[in-house]
Protein backbone atom coordinates (compact mmCIF):
# COMPACT_ATOMS: atom_id res chain seq x y z
CA UNK A 1 0.00 0.00 0.00
CA UNK A 2 1.36 3.65 -1.07
CA UNK A 3 1.13 6.26 0.82
CA UNK A 4 1.95 10.58 1.13
CA UNK A 5 5.52 11.19 1.79
CA UNK A 6 5.02 14.97 0.94
CA UNK A 7 8.59 14.71 -0.61
CA UNK A 8 6.40 16.66 -3.89
CA UNK A 9 5.95 19.73 -1.16
CA UNK A 10 9.48 19.30 0.70
CA UNK A 11 11.02 20.12 -2.63
CA UNK A 12 8.99 22.72 -3.74
CA UNK A 13 8.83 24.45 -0.45
CA UNK A 14 12.71 23.91 -0.81
CA UNK A 15 12.68 25.48 -4.19
CA UNK A 16 10.73 29.07 -3.52
CA UNK A 17 12.12 29.41 0.14
CA UNK A 18 15.95 30.88 -0.47
CA UNK A 19 15.09 32.70 -3.57
CA UNK A 20 12.01 34.35 -1.59
CA UNK A 21 14.35 35.25 1.20
CA UNK A 22 16.06 37.66 -1.19
CA UNK A 23 12.72 38.55 -4.06
CA UNK A 24 10.62 39.41 -0.79
CA UNK A 25 12.78 41.61 1.30
CA UNK A 26 14.22 44.29 -1.57
CA UNK A 27 12.94 47.31 0.10
CA UNK A 28 13.71 46.55 3.92
CA UNK A 29 17.78 45.00 3.03
CA UNK A 30 18.27 48.13 1.33
CA UNK A 31 16.84 50.03 4.59
CA UNK A 32 19.37 47.59 6.58
CA UNK A 33 22.28 48.30 4.32
CA UNK A 34 22.02 51.52 3.97
CA UNK A 35 21.88 52.27 7.79
CA UNK A 36 24.64 50.04 8.73
CA UNK A 37 26.93 52.22 5.41
CA UNK A 38 25.67 55.16 7.01
CA UNK A 39 26.63 54.12 10.85
CA UNK A 40 30.16 53.07 9.48
CA UNK A 41 30.88 56.61 7.37
CA UNK A 42 28.73 58.96 8.85
CA UNK A 43 28.34 57.97 12.14
CA UNK A 44 25.34 56.40 14.47
CA UNK A 45 23.74 59.87 14.75
CA UNK A 46 22.67 59.83 11.63
CA UNK A 47 20.68 56.70 11.87
CA UNK A 48 17.89 58.69 13.62
CA UNK A 49 17.63 60.81 9.88
CA UNK A 50 16.77 57.46 8.88
CA UNK A 51 14.52 56.28 11.38
CA UNK A 52 12.60 59.35 10.79
CA UNK A 53 12.11 58.23 6.66
CA UNK A 54 11.13 54.68 7.41
CA UNK A 55 7.45 55.37 7.72
CA UNK A 56 7.20 56.23 4.24
CA UNK A 57 9.60 53.07 3.32
CA UNK A 58 6.36 50.88 5.16
CA UNK A 59 4.08 52.88 3.50
CA UNK A 60 5.77 52.16 -0.14
CA UNK A 61 5.70 48.41 1.61
CA UNK A 62 2.02 48.39 2.01
CA UNK A 63 1.32 49.62 -1.42
CA UNK A 64 3.27 46.49 -3.47
CA UNK A 65 2.44 44.05 -1.16
CA UNK A 66 -1.11 44.96 -1.26
CA UNK A 67 -1.53 44.89 -4.91
CA UNK A 68 1.37 42.79 -6.07
CA UNK A 69 1.61 39.87 -3.44
CA UNK A 70 -1.72 40.34 -2.75
CA UNK A 71 -2.83 39.53 -6.92
CA UNK A 72 0.12 37.39 -6.94
CA UNK A 73 -2.12 35.03 -4.18
CA UNK A 74 -5.64 35.32 -6.34
CA UNK A 75 -3.69 34.76 -9.70
CA UNK A 76 -2.39 31.40 -7.79
CA UNK A 77 -6.03 30.84 -7.12
CA UNK A 78 -7.11 31.04 -10.56
CA UNK A 79 -4.66 29.08 -11.79
CA UNK A 80 -5.69 25.92 -9.31
CA UNK A 81 -9.53 26.60 -10.77
CA UNK A 82 -7.88 26.64 -14.63
CA UNK A 83 -9.05 30.00 -15.49
CA UNK A 84 -5.85 31.36 -17.66
CA UNK A 85 -7.93 34.57 -18.57
CA UNK A 86 -8.60 35.22 -14.97
CA UNK A 87 -5.13 34.82 -13.92
CA UNK A 88 -3.46 36.95 -16.76
CA UNK A 89 -6.05 39.64 -15.93
CA UNK A 90 -4.93 39.70 -12.24
CA UNK A 91 -1.34 40.03 -13.61
CA UNK A 92 -2.39 42.90 -15.84
CA UNK A 93 -4.21 44.82 -13.46
CA UNK A 94 -1.54 44.61 -10.55
CA UNK A 95 1.66 45.60 -12.80
CA UNK A 96 -0.26 48.67 -14.59
CA UNK A 97 -1.48 49.64 -11.38
CA UNK A 98 1.82 49.13 -9.03
CA UNK A 99 3.79 51.05 -11.86
CA UNK A 100 1.50 54.31 -12.00
CA UNK A 101 1.33 54.35 -8.20
CA UNK A 102 5.05 54.36 -8.23
CA UNK A 103 5.39 57.06 -10.80
CA UNK A 104 2.66 59.23 -8.92
CA UNK A 105 4.63 58.72 -5.82
CA UNK A 106 7.71 59.64 -7.06
CA UNK A 107 5.98 63.08 -8.72
CA UNK A 108 4.39 63.77 -5.42
CA UNK A 109 7.30 63.24 -3.32
CA UNK A 110 9.76 65.21 -5.18
CA UNK A 111 7.30 68.15 -5.27
CA UNK A 112 6.47 68.08 -1.63
CA UNK A 113 9.47 66.99 -0.42
CA UNK A 114 10.17 69.99 2.09
CA UNK A 115 6.71 69.93 4.00
CA UNK A 116 6.63 66.32 3.64
CA UNK A 117 10.01 66.52 5.95
CA UNK A 118 8.92 69.23 8.21
CA UNK A 119 5.88 66.61 8.98
CA UNK A 120 7.78 64.14 9.91
CA UNK A 121 10.54 65.79 12.25
CA UNK A 122 7.89 67.47 14.35
CA UNK A 123 9.68 66.42 17.66
CA UNK A 124 12.46 66.73 15.88
CA UNK A 125 13.02 69.52 13.69
CA UNK A 126 16.64 69.55 13.80
CA UNK A 127 16.86 66.68 11.47
CA UNK A 128 14.57 68.61 9.08
CA UNK A 129 17.56 69.06 6.70
CA UNK A 130 18.75 65.41 6.38
CA UNK A 131 15.16 64.07 5.98
CA UNK A 132 14.52 65.79 3.34
CA UNK A 133 18.09 65.08 1.36
CA UNK A 134 17.15 61.12 2.19
CA UNK A 135 13.57 61.19 1.43
CA UNK A 136 14.23 63.11 -2.07
CA UNK A 137 16.60 60.72 -3.38
CA UNK A 138 14.60 57.32 -1.86
CA UNK A 139 11.69 58.80 -3.43
CA UNK A 140 12.85 58.37 -6.93
CA UNK A 141 13.46 54.92 -7.22
CA UNK A 142 10.12 54.55 -5.59
CA UNK A 143 8.61 53.45 -9.74
CA UNK A 144 11.34 50.91 -9.74
CA UNK A 145 10.69 49.31 -6.33
CA UNK A 146 6.99 48.92 -7.13
CA UNK A 147 7.44 47.48 -10.29
CA UNK A 148 10.52 44.98 -9.80
CA UNK A 149 8.76 43.59 -6.71
CA UNK A 150 4.81 43.21 -8.00
CA UNK A 151 6.49 41.56 -11.25
CA UNK A 152 8.84 39.02 -8.42
CA UNK A 153 5.14 38.16 -6.81
CA UNK A 154 3.87 37.23 -10.11
CA UNK A 155 7.00 35.36 -11.57
CA UNK A 156 7.00 32.94 -8.20
CA UNK A 157 4.00 32.55 -8.48
CA UNK A 158 4.58 31.48 -12.76
CA UNK A 159 7.39 29.05 -11.01
CA UNK A 160 10.41 30.73 -11.95
CA UNK A 161 11.66 31.63 -8.83
CA UNK A 162 15.62 31.92 -9.45
CA UNK A 163 14.58 35.29 -11.65
CA UNK A 164 13.47 37.33 -8.74
CA UNK A 165 16.30 36.27 -6.47
CA UNK A 166 19.03 37.41 -8.91
CA UNK A 167 17.12 40.49 -9.72
CA UNK A 168 17.09 41.09 -5.61
CA UNK A 169 20.42 40.07 -5.49
CA UNK A 170 22.09 42.41 -8.25
CA UNK A 171 19.84 45.19 -6.77
CA UNK A 172 20.97 44.94 -3.52
CA UNK A 173 24.63 44.80 -5.08
CA UNK A 174 24.73 47.83 -6.70
CA UNK A 175 23.32 49.49 -3.90
CA UNK A 176 26.21 48.40 -1.29
CA UNK A 177 28.61 49.24 -4.30
CA UNK A 178 26.79 52.81 -4.33
CA UNK A 179 26.97 53.41 -1.36
CA UNK A 180 30.59 53.67 -0.45
CA UNK A 181 30.58 55.76 -3.94
CA UNK A 182 27.87 58.25 -3.52
CA UNK A 183 28.71 58.89 0.40
CA UNK A 184 32.41 58.35 0.49
CA UNK A 185 33.69 59.98 -2.82
CA UNK A 186 31.15 62.19 -3.66
CA UNK A 187 30.42 63.27 -0.19
CA UNK A 188 26.83 63.29 -0.90
CA UNK A 189 25.91 62.86 2.71
CA UNK A 190 22.94 60.67 4.56
CA UNK A 191 20.94 61.28 0.68
CA UNK A 192 23.78 59.45 -1.36
CA UNK A 193 22.16 56.15 0.79
CA UNK A 194 19.05 56.86 -0.04
CA UNK A 195 20.29 57.21 -3.98
CA UNK A 196 22.30 54.25 -4.02
CA UNK A 197 18.93 52.69 -3.03
CA UNK A 198 17.15 53.91 -5.87
CA UNK A 199 20.11 52.71 -8.19
CA UNK A 200 19.75 49.69 -7.08
CA UNK A 201 16.58 49.53 -7.75
CA UNK A 202 16.72 50.89 -11.36
CA UNK A 203 19.32 47.95 -12.08
CA UNK A 204 17.08 45.30 -10.73
CA UNK A 205 13.94 46.50 -12.37
CA UNK A 206 15.97 46.04 -15.86
CA UNK A 207 17.34 42.69 -15.35
CA UNK A 208 13.91 41.05 -13.99
CA UNK A 209 12.26 42.03 -17.38
CA UNK A 210 14.19 39.51 -18.81
CA UNK A 211 11.09 37.11 -17.65
CA UNK A 212 9.30 39.07 -20.83
CA UNK A 213 11.56 36.93 -23.15
CA UNK A 214 11.66 33.64 -21.31
CA UNK A 215 9.73 30.82 -23.33
CA UNK A 216 8.32 29.34 -20.01
CA UNK A 217 6.52 31.79 -18.85
CA UNK A 218 2.58 31.55 -18.87
CA UNK A 219 1.42 34.98 -17.57
CA UNK A 220 0.69 37.26 -20.58
CA UNK A 221 -0.83 41.44 -20.76
CA UNK A 222 -4.11 41.26 -21.66
CA UNK A 223 -6.54 43.81 -22.70
CA UNK A 224 -9.20 45.13 -19.86
CA UNK A 225 -11.78 47.78 -20.26
CA UNK A 226 -11.49 50.26 -17.26
CA UNK A 227 -14.82 48.45 -15.96
CA UNK A 228 -13.05 45.42 -16.26
CA UNK A 229 -9.85 46.49 -14.76
CA UNK A 230 -11.20 48.13 -11.94
CA UNK A 231 -13.01 45.16 -10.70
CA UNK A 232 -10.04 43.05 -10.71
CA UNK A 233 -8.34 46.17 -8.92
CA UNK A 234 -10.72 46.43 -6.24
CA UNK A 235 -10.51 42.16 -5.88
CA UNK A 236 -6.46 42.55 -5.51
CA UNK A 237 -6.87 45.70 -3.00
CA UNK A 238 -9.67 43.53 -0.58
CA UNK A 239 -7.48 40.18 -1.12
CA UNK A 240 -4.10 42.06 -0.58
CA UNK A 241 -5.05 44.95 2.48
CA UNK A 242 -5.04 41.79 5.23
CA UNK A 243 -1.93 40.82 4.81
CA UNK A 244 -0.08 44.50 3.52
CA UNK A 245 -2.19 46.10 6.45
CA UNK A 246 0.98 45.00 8.43
CA UNK A 247 2.40 47.61 7.12
CA UNK A 248 -0.06 50.56 7.26
CA UNK A 249 -0.04 50.01 10.83
CA UNK A 250 3.43 49.65 10.99
CA UNK A 251 3.46 53.20 9.40
CA UNK A 252 1.39 54.85 11.67
CA UNK A 253 3.04 52.84 14.91
CA UNK A 254 6.23 54.40 13.85
CA UNK A 255 5.38 57.84 13.49
CA UNK A 256 3.82 57.74 16.77
CA UNK A 257 6.46 55.98 18.46
CA UNK A 258 8.82 58.10 17.18
CA UNK A 259 6.73 61.37 18.56
CA UNK A 260 6.83 59.35 21.89
CA UNK A 261 10.89 58.62 22.14
CA UNK A 262 11.63 62.37 21.17
CA UNK A 263 9.73 63.42 24.09
CA UNK A 264 10.92 60.58 26.52
CA UNK A 265 14.28 60.12 25.56
CA UNK A 266 15.40 62.23 22.76
CA UNK A 267 18.28 61.49 19.44
CA UNK A 268 19.48 58.76 21.62
CA UNK A 269 16.43 57.24 22.06
CA UNK A 270 15.77 57.37 18.22
CA UNK A 271 19.46 56.06 17.92
CA UNK A 272 18.31 53.03 19.86
CA UNK A 273 14.56 52.58 17.86
CA UNK A 274 16.62 52.55 14.71
CA UNK A 275 18.92 49.77 15.60
CA UNK A 276 16.00 48.08 17.25
CA UNK A 277 14.45 48.32 14.09
CA UNK A 278 16.92 47.24 12.05
CA UNK A 279 17.60 44.40 14.15
CA UNK A 280 13.86 43.09 13.24
CA UNK A 281 14.98 43.32 9.26
CA UNK A 282 17.46 40.17 10.44
CA UNK A 283 14.32 39.03 11.43
CA UNK A 284 12.10 39.55 8.34
CA UNK A 285 14.29 37.95 6.06
CA UNK A 286 13.62 34.49 7.61
CA UNK A 287 9.67 35.34 8.29
CA UNK A 288 8.87 37.34 4.84
CA UNK A 289 10.77 34.83 3.02
CA UNK A 290 8.66 32.03 5.07
CA UNK A 291 5.81 33.67 4.49
CA UNK A 292 5.81 34.68 0.94
CA UNK A 293 6.64 31.22 0.15
CA UNK A 294 4.38 29.54 2.16
CA UNK A 295 1.38 31.53 1.31
CA UNK A 296 0.91 30.70 -2.50
CA UNK A 297 1.33 27.30 -1.61
CA UNK A 298 -0.99 27.13 0.67
CA UNK A 299 -3.35 29.14 -1.03
CA UNK A 300 -3.50 26.46 -4.62
CA UNK A 301 -3.58 23.49 -1.85
CA UNK A 302 -6.53 24.62 0.13
CA UNK A 303 -8.40 25.61 -2.62
CA UNK A 304 -7.93 22.03 -3.69
CA UNK A 305 -9.55 21.16 -0.34
CA UNK A 306 -5.93 19.35 0.41
CA UNK A 307 -5.43 20.48 4.14
CA UNK A 308 -2.85 17.62 4.93
CA UNK A 309 -0.39 19.36 2.17
CA UNK A 310 -1.62 22.76 3.85
CA UNK A 311 -0.64 21.07 7.38
CA UNK A 312 2.74 19.77 6.09
CA UNK A 313 3.53 23.42 4.88
CA UNK A 314 2.11 25.64 7.78
CA UNK A 315 4.61 22.93 10.37
CA UNK A 316 7.55 23.40 8.13
CA UNK A 317 7.08 27.46 8.07
CA UNK A 318 5.98 27.35 11.65
CA UNK A 319 9.34 25.56 12.87
CA UNK A 320 11.66 28.07 10.58
CA UNK A 321 10.15 31.04 11.92
CA UNK A 322 10.17 29.64 16.00
CA UNK A 323 14.16 28.78 15.52
CA UNK A 324 14.97 32.05 13.39
CA UNK A 325 13.33 34.26 15.88
CA UNK A 326 14.61 32.47 19.52
CA UNK A 327 18.18 32.14 18.09
CA UNK A 328 17.97 35.89 17.16
CA UNK A 329 16.07 36.76 20.60
CA UNK A 330 19.05 34.86 22.62
CA UNK A 331 21.92 36.65 20.46
CA UNK A 332 20.95 40.16 21.23
CA UNK A 333 19.43 39.70 24.56
CA UNK A 334 22.87 37.97 25.53
CA UNK A 335 25.32 40.30 23.32
CA UNK A 336 23.74 43.03 22.21
CA UNK A 337 26.68 44.99 21.48
CA UNK A 338 27.13 42.63 18.69
CA UNK A 339 24.94 45.51 16.78
CA UNK A 340 26.20 48.38 18.73
CA UNK A 341 30.06 47.19 17.14
CA UNK A 342 27.92 46.55 13.83
CA UNK A 343 26.75 50.11 14.07
CA UNK A 344 29.55 52.08 14.95
CA UNK A 345 27.80 53.35 18.17
CA UNK A 346 30.84 54.87 20.18
CA UNK A 347 28.33 57.90 22.28
CA UNK A 348 28.69 57.41 25.48
CA UNK A 349 25.23 58.79 25.74
CA UNK A 350 24.05 56.23 23.19
CA UNK A 351 25.14 52.83 24.34
CA UNK A 352 23.60 52.34 27.51
CA UNK A 353 20.31 53.45 25.94
CA UNK A 354 21.11 51.12 23.03
CA UNK A 355 22.20 48.22 25.04
CA UNK A 356 18.58 48.83 27.50
CA UNK A 357 16.68 48.74 24.19
CA UNK A 358 17.63 45.62 22.56
CA UNK A 359 17.25 43.55 25.43
CA UNK A 360 14.25 44.51 26.41
CA UNK A 361 12.81 44.51 22.76
CA UNK A 362 14.56 41.54 21.48
CA UNK A 363 11.77 39.39 23.76
CA UNK A 364 9.32 40.31 21.68
CA UNK A 365 11.09 38.93 18.22
CA UNK A 366 9.21 34.98 19.00
CA UNK A 367 5.75 36.72 19.05
CA UNK A 368 6.14 38.77 16.59
CA UNK A 369 7.26 35.33 14.13
CA UNK A 370 4.05 33.67 15.46
CA UNK A 371 1.70 36.70 14.52
CA UNK A 372 3.51 37.49 11.27
CA UNK A 373 3.25 33.88 9.89
CA UNK A 374 -0.76 33.75 11.02
CA UNK A 375 -1.80 36.77 9.11
CA UNK A 376 -0.53 35.61 5.78
CA UNK A 377 -2.12 32.25 6.54
CA UNK A 378 -5.53 33.67 7.23
CA UNK A 379 -4.81 35.40 4.07
CA UNK A 380 -3.95 32.04 2.29
CA UNK A 381 -7.19 30.58 3.45
CA UNK A 382 -9.20 33.34 2.31
CA UNK A 383 -10.17 34.59 6.08
CA UNK A 384 -9.29 38.24 5.10
CA UNK A 385 -10.86 39.64 8.14
CA UNK A 386 -9.17 37.69 10.75
CA UNK A 387 -5.90 38.75 8.98
CA UNK A 388 -7.20 42.14 9.42
CA UNK A 389 -7.93 41.74 12.57
CA UNK A 390 -4.42 40.27 13.51
CA UNK A 391 -2.99 43.05 11.78
CA UNK A 392 -4.97 46.32 13.59
CA UNK A 393 -4.22 44.35 17.23
CA UNK A 394 -0.74 43.66 16.69
CA UNK A 395 0.26 46.27 14.53
CA UNK A 396 -1.43 49.17 16.04
CA UNK A 397 -3.96 49.51 18.49
CA UNK A 398 -1.89 46.74 21.30
CA UNK A 399 1.47 48.53 20.94
CA UNK A 400 0.70 52.29 20.30
CA UNK A 401 -2.21 51.33 23.64
CA UNK A 402 0.67 50.05 25.89
CA UNK A 403 3.33 52.29 24.41
CA UNK A 404 1.66 55.18 25.52
CA UNK A 405 0.38 53.79 28.90
CA UNK A 406 3.37 52.23 29.72
CA UNK A 407 5.76 55.35 28.84
CA UNK A 408 3.76 57.74 30.91
CA UNK A 409 4.26 55.02 33.84
CA UNK A 410 7.69 53.66 33.33
CA UNK A 411 9.15 56.19 30.71
CA UNK A 412 11.73 55.24 27.88
CA UNK A 413 11.60 51.81 29.45
CA UNK A 414 8.07 51.24 28.89
CA UNK A 415 8.26 52.09 25.09
CA UNK A 416 10.12 48.68 24.47
CA UNK A 417 7.81 46.68 26.75
CA UNK A 418 4.78 47.44 24.57
CA UNK A 419 6.55 45.65 21.88
CA UNK A 420 6.27 42.35 24.16
CA UNK A 421 3.39 42.61 25.51
CA UNK A 422 1.25 43.34 22.20
CA UNK A 423 2.48 40.18 20.59
CA UNK A 424 1.76 38.17 23.34
CA UNK A 425 -2.04 39.72 23.83
CA UNK A 426 -2.26 39.11 20.06
CA UNK A 427 -1.48 35.44 20.65
CA UNK A 428 -3.83 35.50 23.08
CA UNK A 429 -5.98 36.52 21.49
CA UNK A 430 -5.47 33.94 18.40
CA UNK A 431 -5.38 31.05 20.90
CA UNK A 432 -9.25 32.09 21.80
CA UNK A 433 -10.49 32.30 18.61
CA UNK A 434 -8.88 29.37 17.27
CA UNK A 435 -11.01 26.77 20.60
CA UNK A 436 -13.66 29.32 19.97
CA UNK A 437 -13.68 27.92 15.80
CA UNK A 438 -12.98 24.55 16.99
CA UNK A 439 -16.63 24.32 19.46
CA UNK A 440 -18.53 26.48 16.63
CA UNK A 441 -17.79 23.81 13.83
CA UNK A 442 -18.16 21.00 15.77
CA UNK A 443 -14.21 20.14 15.60
CA UNK A 444 -14.57 20.42 11.43
CA UNK A 445 -11.99 23.31 12.38
CA UNK A 446 -9.00 22.36 14.22
CA UNK A 447 -5.72 23.51 16.07
CA UNK A 448 -4.12 26.48 16.66
CA UNK A 449 -4.29 27.80 12.64
CA UNK A 450 -7.90 26.71 12.05
CA UNK A 451 -7.38 24.05 9.73
CA UNK A 452 -9.47 21.11 8.65
CA UNK A 453 -9.02 17.97 8.38
CA UNK A 454 -9.15 15.37 5.05
CA UNK A 455 -12.35 13.07 5.14
CA UNK A 456 -12.20 9.31 5.48
CA UNK A 457 -13.47 9.04 1.70
CA UNK A 458 -9.86 11.31 0.24
CA UNK A 459 -6.70 8.61 -0.28
CA UNK A 460 -3.17 10.57 -0.53
CA UNK A 461 -1.12 8.93 -2.15
CA UNK A 462 3.48 9.68 -3.18
CA UNK A 463 4.82 7.51 -6.02
CA UNK A 464 8.08 7.45 -7.54
CA UNK A 465 8.41 7.71 -11.18
CA UNK A 466 8.44 4.60 -12.45
CA UNK A 467 6.19 2.30 -14.52
CA UNK A 468 5.53 -0.55 -12.07
CA UNK A 469 4.35 1.66 -9.16
CA UNK A 470 2.14 3.39 -11.27
CA UNK A 471 0.47 0.38 -12.48
CA UNK A 472 0.61 -1.07 -8.57
CA UNK A 473 -1.32 1.97 -7.34
CA UNK A 474 -3.63 2.06 -9.49
CA UNK A 475 -4.61 -1.35 -8.76
CA UNK A 476 -4.43 -0.35 -5.04
CA UNK A 477 -6.68 2.49 -5.71
CA UNK A 478 -9.25 0.10 -7.37
CA UNK A 479 -8.89 -1.84 -4.20
CA UNK A 480 -10.10 1.09 -2.56
CA UNK A 481 -13.05 1.59 -4.45
CA UNK A 482 -14.04 -2.27 -4.81
CA UNK A 483 -17.77 -1.05 -3.43
CA UNK A 484 -18.11 1.37 -6.07
CA UNK A 485 -18.80 0.61 -10.07
CA UNK A 486 -16.48 3.17 -11.32
CA UNK A 487 -13.48 1.64 -9.71
CA UNK A 488 -12.17 0.01 -12.47
CA UNK A 489 -12.46 3.49 -14.78
CA UNK A 490 -10.68 5.26 -12.03
CA UNK A 491 -8.32 2.76 -12.01
CA UNK A 492 -8.01 2.70 -15.60
CA UNK A 493 -7.72 6.78 -15.57
CA UNK A 494 -4.87 7.01 -12.70
CA UNK A 495 -2.74 4.39 -14.79
CA UNK A 496 -2.78 6.28 -18.30
CA UNK A 497 -2.30 9.33 -16.45
CA UNK A 498 0.61 7.95 -14.79
CA UNK A 499 2.36 5.86 -17.52
CA UNK A 500 2.43 9.30 -20.31
CA UNK A 501 3.63 11.59 -17.32
CA UNK A 502 6.08 8.95 -16.80
CA UNK A 503 7.11 8.70 -20.56
CA UNK A 504 6.96 12.51 -21.17
CA UNK A 505 9.86 13.16 -19.03
CA UNK A 506 13.82 11.50 -19.31
CA UNK A 507 12.88 11.30 -14.82
CA UNK A 508 10.42 12.48 -12.62
CA UNK A 509 11.13 11.55 -8.74
CA UNK A 510 7.37 12.20 -6.99
CA UNK A 511 4.04 11.77 -8.03
CA UNK A 512 1.42 12.91 -6.05
CA UNK A 513 -2.18 11.22 -6.01
CA UNK A 514 -5.24 11.91 -4.55
CA UNK A 515 -8.21 10.44 -4.90
CA UNK A 516 -11.72 11.89 -3.73
CA UNK A 517 -14.77 9.68 -3.41
CA UNK A 518 -17.61 12.18 -3.47
CA UNK A 519 -21.44 11.23 -3.66
CA UNK A 520 -21.97 12.43 -7.19
CA UNK A 521 -18.01 12.07 -9.01
CA UNK A 522 -14.85 10.42 -8.24
CA UNK A 523 -12.09 13.29 -8.19
CA UNK A 524 -8.03 12.48 -9.09
CA UNK A 525 -6.03 15.26 -8.37
CA UNK A 526 -2.54 14.43 -9.78
CA UNK A 527 0.55 16.90 -9.20
CA UNK A 528 3.53 16.23 -10.82
CA UNK A 529 7.33 18.44 -11.59
CA UNK A 530 7.47 17.01 -15.41
CA UNK A 531 7.80 19.22 -18.17
CA UNK A 532 4.32 21.37 -19.23
CA UNK A 533 1.61 18.65 -20.77
CA UNK A 534 -2.06 19.70 -21.07
CA UNK A 535 -3.98 16.25 -21.66
CA UNK A 536 -6.99 17.21 -22.72
CA UNK A 537 -4.88 18.08 -25.78
CA UNK A 538 -3.40 14.72 -27.31
CA UNK A 539 -0.56 15.11 -29.31
CA UNK A 540 -0.39 13.31 -32.49
CA UNK A 541 3.33 13.22 -32.20
CA UNK A 542 3.33 11.81 -28.99
CA UNK A 543 4.75 7.93 -29.01
CA UNK A 544 2.09 6.97 -26.71
CA UNK A 545 -1.21 6.79 -26.84
CA UNK A 546 -2.56 6.53 -23.28
CA UNK A 547 -3.65 10.60 -23.00
CA UNK A 548 -6.62 9.57 -25.85
CA UNK A 549 -7.56 6.27 -23.52
CA UNK A 550 -7.87 8.73 -21.01
CA UNK A 551 -10.19 11.46 -22.60
CA UNK A 552 -12.47 9.05 -23.29
CA UNK A 553 -12.99 7.28 -20.06
CA UNK A 554 -12.73 10.69 -17.56
CA UNK A 555 -16.27 13.09 -17.93
CA UNK A 556 -13.84 16.09 -17.68
CA UNK A 557 -10.33 16.84 -17.25
CA UNK A 558 -8.95 19.90 -15.89
CA UNK A 559 -5.30 21.14 -16.11
CA UNK A 560 -3.19 24.23 -15.35
CA UNK A 561 0.80 24.99 -14.37
CA UNK A 562 1.05 26.32 -11.13
CA UNK A 563 3.77 26.73 -9.00
CA UNK A 564 6.24 25.33 -11.39
CA UNK A 565 3.68 21.37 -11.12
CA UNK A 566 1.52 20.05 -13.77
CA UNK A 567 -1.95 20.38 -11.69
CA UNK A 568 -4.27 17.58 -13.51
CA UNK A 569 -8.04 17.42 -12.00
CA UNK A 570 -9.75 14.16 -13.32
CA UNK A 571 -13.21 13.86 -13.14
CA UNK A 572 -15.27 10.21 -13.24
CA UNK A 573 -18.74 10.40 -12.26
CA UNK A 574 -20.81 7.61 -10.16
Amino acid sequence: MYERNYELLRSKFKEFFLPTLFTSMAGNICLFVDGLIVSFLLGAGNLSAIQIVAPVATFINLIYWMIGLGGSVLCSVAKAEFDDEKSNSYFTVALISLLTIGILIAIFGLAFSGSIAQFLCASQPELIPDVTSYFSAFVIGMPFLCYMMSLSYFIRTDGIPTLPFRAILLANIINLCFDFIYIKFFAMGVGGAALASSTGFLMGSIFISYYFFKSERTLQFIKLKMGEFLGYLKQIVTSGFSSSSTQLYLTLKLFIINILIGLYIGKSGLVAFSICYNSLFILYIFLIGTSQTMSPIVSVYFKEEDYSGVNYVIKRSLKIVLIASLALAILFIVYPQSLLLLYSVKNPADVPVVINALRIFAVSYIGTAITFLYTFYAQAIQKNQLSTIISLLEGFVLPIGFAAVLSFVFGGNGIWISFALAELFTILFLFVYSRHINRKTHGEYSGFFINKHNDDNVFEHSINGNIKDAVNLARDVENYLNDNKSSTIVGLAIEEMLVNIINTNESVDTIDVIVRNNDENILISIKDTGIDFNPVIENDNLEFDNISVLNKIADKIDYSRVLGLNSTVITIKN
